[in-house]
């Protein structure tokens, strides 16, 4: 039997414990889990690419089966044929994320009919919790507490020197 290979991507910036929350549940369903930093051009950037991979593969350090790769200029399921992925992971929110994850599942198929998706609802504590929602509270230089990971509030703090 082979091994199950499991791909998380987003633009994670930052990472929310909310994406932490789905790492850790994928992480014990796969032989092993990549988490994948992308470069999103429809979302506004805070913090560089390095600079969240940096973060994310501080938190990641806690996972033994889970390692972060990250690309600019490469769709997911091309990234993914590369590594022997398996299966796409996405997590859900709300109705909304179902829609474009729906979508964007649809034309993955297109491109790599033999990868499948599967989706993890998120935890309900943690589903207001999104990366925009955090970035507005950086900006306004509000707390955190309870909403990211301690890698995330110690690159603020660089930030703040």
């Amino acid at each position: 039997m082979s091994d199950k290979i499991g791909l998380f991507t987003g633009s994670f910036d930052p990472v929310t414990n909310g994406h932490i929350d789905i790492i850790k549940r994928a992480s014990k369903l796969f032989d092993y889990l990549y988490v994948g930093v992308f470069y999103n051009p429809n979302k506004q950037g805070f913090f560089d690419l390095e600079t969240r991979l940096k973060m994310l593969s501080e938190v990641l350090l806690a996972f033994e089966n889970v390692s972060a790769v990250s690309t600019q200029d490469r769709l997911a399921v091309d990234l993914a044929r590369d590594l022997g992925v398996t299966h796409l992971v996405r997590g859900l929110r709300n109705p909304t994320d179902f829609e474009y994850e729906s979508n964007l599942e649809y034309f993955n198929r297109r491109l790599e009919a033999s990868i499948e998706t599967v989706y993890f609802i998120a935890d309900h504590s943690l589903q207001p919790i999104s990366s925009s929602r955090v970035r507005e509270l950086i900006h306004f230089k509000s707390s955190l507490n309870g909403l990211v990971p301690q890698p995330v509030i110690k690159q603020l703090e660089l930030l703040n020197e």
